[in-house]
């Protein structure tokens, strides 16, 4: 589903990408490959997600509606959204309920926690990357959170982080979790501080960089959650 949604974004912004300096030369938008074809590739991805889904209740199939509806809506709320990286948050995270949904037959508090705090994280980490594009975001009308927030994105990318990390640590402390949870919640906690040393620069490739190192704060989080189980 997240190749998927991918598929759809590169469609949805053909006609945007090529006055992008960084997406110009995307396969869609650069006319290597056709928009039916980019079509037919988030179509057959989403039918494979959708025949894993009918293993599952009926509570996840109803969920999977919604999520392909997320997935398919997110890459046009750029035209009209201040905030789409909100809305990419819960496509992002859509697998989140789909998950206590399957486990449970059911999508506890607990669920909708973990899915506000991954939309926090969603903004934070796709606002940096967003401020690579400003320039040009501005100049062709897309909207963005880099744009929305203006001179107060690198502080409201900080309280993102904040409010990512504190949620989770509130989930763990629920859960009664383990030190290696907190050992990878700090180690995240550190990733944290290094992408506001990136961004408070707003250079377009720190920025980026600091996008990228999501990747590291995302092991930190998941190695913390996986050795506390073991």
């Amino acid at each position: 589903m997240r190749s998927a949604g991918c598929a759809v974004n590169d469609y949805a912004d053909r006609n945007f990408d090529r006055h992008v300096k960084r997406t110009q030369y995307r396969p869609l938008t650069a006319g290597e490959i056709e928009p039916k074809e980019a079509l037919a590739v988030a179509a057959v991805l989403a039918v494979m997600a959708f025949g894993c889904v009918l293993f599952l209740n009926q509570l996840t199939i109803f969920l999977s509606f919604m999520a392909l509806a997320i997935a398919v809506f997110y890459p046009f709320t750029k035209r009209f959204f201040s905030i789409p990286q909100a809305i990419l948050g819960i496509a992002f995270g859509f697998g989140i309920p789909m998950a206590y949904a399957a486990e449970l037959g059911q999508v506890p508090l607990q669920a909708y926690i973990l899915l506000s705090a991954n939309i926090f994280w969603a903004i934070a980490y796709d606002t940096a990357y967003a401020m690579v594009d400003r320039e040009d975001d501005l100049r062709i009308g897309i909207r963005t959170s880099a744009i929305t927030f203006g001179s107060y994105d690198v502080l409201i990318i900080f309280l993102c982080y904040v409010a990512f990390l504190s949620l989770l640590g509130y989930l763990a402390v629920a859960a009664q979790l383990n030190h290696w949870f907190w050992v990878g919640w700090l180690c995240a906690s550190g990733c944290a501080a290094y992408h506001f040393l990136l961004v408070r620069t707003r250079n377009p490739e720190q920025c980026f960089q600091a996008f990228n190192h999501n990747n590291y704060l995302g092991a930190c989080i998941f190695a913390g959650i996986f050795f506390a189980y073991w």
